[in-house]
């Protein structure tokens, strides 16, 4: 029996994928459930598991647009499987060793002492900063004359004789979406950056005293995440129209707060989502954001997981950044930039001390948000992050941890 393998509709709204690379050979047999292929929609890049068991033919090739609903292969499960489970591989076709051409001879006869000079025009040259062996001779066996040497004109990009090579490849589905939704955000929207610091020593004291019971007791560790997160949300609550989106010529704002986190996965940037942070305690956080970052990184990340945030964080830091302008997530109106920490002398209580600082960053839509709101929300986040305890968790640092 032939059984058509038709492409699944990854998610809401796509309607194509690319086969960004085939996981087995023309004629392989496959095992019902393995991983036959990987395939690049305008949201994420996902694993195509074979449907039955039996010997593969492909009906698409690696770089092809499928729609979705569209046979990508077929699957013959009336084959048997061979012996040890070895796939059949194509037998490697050989050619036979071609004849090479003949060289024409050369019917140029070499040029006698190339790159030679006259006296003068080996002046003229020097005073040029030139080789002879850079200009044309017009003399007797290509010499270079000293009339050469005075209309000759010094390169400012002649090639040295280094590597001058260049590659070309095609860009993923998702690397283009990306590329267009940026464009797009860029020319769409009124985005402007507003930035503050903050410091990092209340929650690296609290993170000290706390993340070894923390991580023995809930399996995963006290990160910075948590802490912004819950800031995110404190700030969003005072300031709702950030956590707004235009529809049209309407505002809609959500009572709910779904962030989308940005981690690196490895195809790229990926954008998981928290929803409900507001239900959320610093335990569900750091539980959320690590099985969403290990289902990045392993591939098996969904459109839905990534799909419908309402406000984004970004951490450059991780990277060693120090300041960015991080681009809107759209639809969003908003997004929070991390960046590294980096110990500074700040000035506390009219005394020089040195602290561990970050500069934040929120880009937002000033369409839909104004400058006293971005800016306040802002402060809300670094209010809430100097003083966790009392603002973040009610002065019950045991109780918000669950300790």
């Amino acid at each position: 029996m032939i059984l058509e393998m038709k492409v699944p509709s990854p998610g809401e709204s796509i309607t194509e994928v690319e086969i960004a690379t085939w996981l087995v050979e023309e004629g392989d047999y496959v095992e019902k459930d393995q991983a036959i292929a990987e395939v690049d929609s305008d949201k994420a890049t996902l694993e195509l598991p074979a449907e039955a068991s039996g010997t593969i033919t492909f009906k698409a090739e690696e770089g092809d647009a499928v729609a979705v609903g569209a046979v990508v292969c077929l699957i013959d499960t009336s084959a048997a499987k061979p012996e040890g489970g070895a796939a059949p591989k194509a037998e490697a076709k050989t050619e036979a060793p071609k004849a090479e051409a003949p060289k024409a001879e050369s019917t140029k006869t070499e040029t006698y002492a190339t790159g030679t000079a006259s006296p003068a025009a080996k002046k003229i040259l020097a005073e040029k900063g030139m080789q002879a062996s850079a200009v044309t001779g017009t003399g007797k066996d290509g010499r270079v004359t000293k009339e050469d040497a005075v209309q000759a004109v010094p390169s400012m990009g002649t090639p040295t004789g280094g590597n001058r090579g260049s590659s070309r490849s095609k860009m993923s589905m998702l690397r283009r979406k990306v590329a267009e939704r940026l464009v797009e955000v860029k020319n769409t929207t009124a985005m402007l950056t507003t930035f503050n610091e903050v410091n990092m020593t209340p929650i690296f004291a609290l993170r000290n005293q706390y993340k070894e019971d923390f991580k023995a007791k809930h399996g995963v560790g006290l990160g910075f995440m948590s802490f912004f997160s819950l800031a995110v949300v404190r700030a969003l609550e005072m300031y709702p129209s950030v956590n707004s989106m235009i529809d049209g010529k309407e505002m809609l704002t959500y009572d709910f707060v779904d962030i989308s986190i940005a981690v690196s996965g490895p195809k790229g940037l990926m954008v998981p989502v928290i929803r409900n942070a507001e239900n959320l305690s610093f335990r569900g956080i750091e539980s959320e954001v690590k099985r969403l970052a290990l289902r990045a990184r392993d591939g098996q990340i969904t459109v839905d997981e990534m799909t419908g945030g309402t406000f984004t964080i970004t951490n450059g830091g991780v990277f060693g950044s120090m300041l960015s302008t991080p681009i809107i997530n759209p639809p969003q109106s908003a997004i929070l930039g991390m960046h590294n920490i980096i110990e500074r002398p700040i000035a506390v209580a009219g005394k020089v001390e040195i602290h561990p600082m970050m500069y934040l960053a929120l880009s937002y839509d000033h369409r839909i948000i104004d400058g006293k709101e971005s800016v306040g929300f802002l402060v809300a986040i670094k209010e809430a992050l100097e003083n966790p305890t009392e603002l973040l968790m009610n002065n019950d640092i045991k109780k918000a941890l669950e300790m």
